[in-house]
């Protein structure tokens, strides 16, 4: 039996009673199998929503959007057929309970970088301290670029709370220690919900490391 593509289709929809309904029903008139739906944010009568979705094979993808697109007031932003599903709640306890285990301070962020790269399906992640990229993953651009990057955030009170960013980069501040947590992508623009769980990542990361000798 060939196994289910599995592919994450965000949509952008009224924020009504019945609109959620209506694209999983659209999706199931496909044979799409919903597994997962996270709400990425929401606001002036509209919510972006993404769906993970198991479809028999990759030929279908085409055929979904313009099933989804049929109901009122609904766009598909992008699909990705992706090898893996994330999941925001267990991700980011997966992560945190790793960031807890650390023995050391390059251990702590070695697991910050690396574990972002994952949870945000990401194409690189970078940790700049005083101007310094002291870890990374992924395909990072050059470091005096991630060193300017850092720095302009900062200048932005918004970008700075991880309440808004350009749409390929999330940042947020690490200030107990003058660092910054840069995470790029190609693709979907970051939303609000995931700038402010990168956040909460960083304030374990900033706390631990002020535990560590």
């Amino acid at each position: 039996m060939t196994p289910p593509v599995h592919a994450l289709v965000r949509v952008w929809l009224s924020d009504r009673p019945g609109a959620l309904g209506l694209v999983a029903s659209r999706i199931g008139a496909v044979r799409g199998d919903i597994v997962a739906i996270d709400v990425l944010e929401r606001g002036d009568g509209v919510a972006i929503d993404e769906f993970a979705v198991n479809l028999a094979d990759d030929t279908v993808v085409e055929v979904l959007v313009r099933e989804i697109e049929q109901v009122d007031g609904v766009s598909v932003e992008e699909v990705r057929v992706v090898d893996h599903y994330p999941d925001a709640r267990i991700d980011a306890l997966e992560s945190a309970a790793l960031l807890c285990e650390s023995s050391d301070l390059a251990s702590l962020r070695e697991t910050l970088v690396t574990h972002v790269l994952d949870e945000f399906l990401a194409h690189w992640s970078a940790l700049v301290v005083d101007e310094q990229v002291v870890a990374s993953a992924g395909d990072v651009p050059e470091e005096s670029m991630v060193c300017a990057l850092a720095l302009g955030t900062a200048a932005s009170d918004a970008v700075a709370a991880g309440e808004a960013g350009p749409d390929d980069l999330a940042v947020a501040h690490m200030p107990s220690h003058d660092a910054a947590l840069l995470v790029g992508r190609e693709g979907p623009p970051f939303r609000l919900r995931e700038r402010t769980q990168l956040k909460a990542l960083a304030r374990i990361a900033d706390r631990m490391w002020g535990l560590l000798p």
